[in-house]
């Protein structure tokens, strides 16, 4: 989605109903500068206005996603044009997602690491050598749980039994055993434990996000 044209679009909109960019914040009850992030194409509208803009605006959903009034004939292929371009948006989104948890990862892992050679090898006071221990453990701990939250939202998991995509709770992800990405879970769609694969699309049965990077 062309975050540019959108704005353009919704502010030209706004102008033909004599609106100031306060009242319409006033009317969706939102700030006057979220409105202007908008027409700026710094931001979107939420979801959960986006009905009430557009009935303000006196336009429909397509025509604010694609930032411009869709035609009878045009519509369908509009809005094959904008599910794609979202389903792409969200694909990169989540592998981003994916890839910050690695980087995080690694990084606390690394310190940790030194924290503890350091302390083993050292010749440093004991309690200094229990401080080390923790300042390179706390943090790793500390993030877990926001690493797994990530890995729970970006994307896919792929039950190899019946092939169904589904984003888990995070309980269950939390629970899981796991070997990298893949997880043994209970799919919410045919009731087995099976490894499930971390995948990116909801529409490529056969295509993880290890495999995409290949």
């Amino acid at each position: 989605m062309d975050q540019i044209k959108i704005g353009k679009f919704i502010a030209e909109n706004r102008k033909t109903k004599n609106l100031t960019q306060s009242q319409l914040a006033e009317k969706l009850n939102v700030s006057d500068r979220a409105v202007s992030k908008w027409e700026n194409g710094k931001s979107m509208p939420d979801t959960s206005i986006m009905l009430e803009l557009c009935e303000i605006l006196g336009i429909n959903v397509q025509d604010l996603l694609c930032g411009e009034r869709v035609s009878m004939e045009n519509r369908n292929e509009k809005l094959e044009q904008t599910l794609l371009e979202t389903v792409k948006q969200k694909e990169e989104a989540d592998k981003r997602l994916l890839t910050v948890e690695i980087v995080l990862g690694v990084i606390l892992v690394a310190v940790m690491l030194t924290c503890c050679m350091i302390a083993a090898y050292a010749p440093i006071d004991e309690w200094l050598r229990i401080v080390l221990i923790l300042v390179g453990l706390i943090p790793l701990l500390v993030a877990t749980p926001f690493m797994i939250k990530i890995e729970q939202t970006a994307g896919y998991y792929h039950c190899e039994k019946c092939g169904h995509k589904h984003v888990p709770e995070y309980k269950s992800v939390f629970m899981a055993m796991h070997y990298g990405r893949t997880r043994y879970m209970k799919c919410p769609n045919c009731g087995k434990l099976s490894w499930q694969k971390k995948v990116l699309s909801n529409g490529d049965d056969n295509c993880s996000d290890e495999d995409k990077k290949d």
